[in-house]
């Protein structure tokens, strides 16, 4: 079962699409989101690996979307090739000007 986003986010920025050469090394150590901020992983091509610290490994394909939860620690590696992208969803009752505008450059 995926899990989903809360109840009223939106969507506020997207990476650009990313491939097994081309994911950045911030994506392949522990990171998390901004803030306030979800993101979904979305795979269009082949397998990537999502490790959470808090949970087991996974393994999201094209028709296995995931949801970053708020503040967690996670990374990202490819399990052959693949072909991904990260969409960025807030709560528009903590939305700021600032945040709907930003670009993302990953």
């Amino acid at each position: 079962m995926i899990p989903a986003l809360p109840t009223g986010c939106v969507k506020y920025a997207q990476t650009k699409t990313f491939t097994s050469a081309t994911i950045p090394k911030a994506l392949r150590k522990n990171h998390s989101t901004k803030p306030g901020s979800w993101g979904v992983i979305v795979v269009h091509i082949g397998c990537l690996i999502y490790m959470r610290t808090k949970q087991g490994l996974q393994t999201l394909g094209p028709d296995t979307p995931d949801v970053i939860f708020l503040g967690e620690l996670h990374k990202v590696a490819p399990k052959d090739a693949v072909s991904f992208h990260v969409e960025f969803y807030h709560d528009p009752e903590i939305a700021t000007d600032k945040r709907d505008n930003e670009d993302i450059s990953l």
